[in-house]
């Protein structure tokens, strides 16, 4: 399996942890001798003369691998891996990180299912959980909402969102460090804003709230997803930001044009 990209010289906080024993299983040998590589005194000289662009690329490693973990459980967790989500992975890797990707990340989604398989579901469940705690002690907030939302995206894929996986979504959220407000708010943000209700979900607020508290969800919404704040994972993960970030704004629209504002 070529994984030597993924890799990229080290996986940053992947390397230890929960993580980095999963990363062990799913990449085998390669990734324990990649991370002995770069562990050693003419590496790390290396690396602090070298640019940011390698430091950079372990972030978008850690990030890549990260999504496929948690990937690998919301995918699983209505007990059916879909045809539509794993289309769903295989496009996003495709277009964020390049046509070699695809059949490498794949491999290692599905050597996380046999994992998943080996171990149970209550065993692969406590993993998971403490892997989006390394998850939240490394990475700022805006990187783990850019996680939940490409989650959300998978568990929409097949055009019905099961309860178990709202359930897997928001126990994700929540050893994140994010909120169920957070899930549900996404899980909106597909109507781009079209209907006022979904407006008002995707701002996190009720059509009860006043003016005042709708501008105030908004700047509060755009702040936290702003794209520039997940600029260091490369631009192309800064694409679908804006995405999202051009789907708060239509919410916004929609219900500033049914108040007259």
């Amino acid at each position: 399996m070529a994984v030597a990209k993924w890799i990229g010289g080290f996986l940053g906080f992947v390397s230890g942890g929960p993580l980095g024993a999963l990363a062990g299983f799913a990449l085998g040998a390669l990734f324990e001798k990649g991370m002995d590589a770069v562990n050693t005194p003419e590496s790390n000289t290396q690396w602090q003369g070298s640019s940011r662009q390698q430091m950079y690329e372990g972030q978008r490693n850690s990030f890549r691998f990260s999504l496929l973990v948690l990937a690998s459980y919301i995918i699983k967790a209505d007990g059916r891996v879909m045809h539509s989500e794993m289309e769903l992975v295989r496009s996003f890797l495709r277009q964020n990180f390049g046509f070699d990707a695809v059949d490498e990340g794949e491999q290692i989604l599905h050597k996380l299912f046999d994992h998943q398989n080996q171990v149970g579901s209550v065993q692969f469940r406590s993993t998971i959980r403490s892997a989006c705690q390394q998850m939240a002690a490394n990475m700022d907030y805006s990187q783990r909402l850019q996680l939940l939302n490409f989650l959300v995206l998978i568990a929409q894929a097949d055009g019905n969102v099961h309860q178990n996986e709202i359930q897997a979504l928001r126990e994700v959220a929540a050893n994140l460090g994010l909120s169920a407000q957070d899930v549900d708010s996404m899980l909106n943000l597909q109507s781009g804003g079209s209907n006022l209700d979904a407006a008002y979900k995707v701002l996190g607020i009720t059509k009860d709230a006043t003016d005042d508290e709708v501008k105030a969800a908004y700047r509060r919404m755009a702040l936290k997803h702003h794209p520039d704040r997940v600029a260091t994972l490369g631009d192309d993960v800064k694409r679908a930001a804006e995405k999202k970030f051009q789907e708060i704004n239509n919410a916004k629209e929609t219900i500033y044009k049914a108040r007259g504002l």
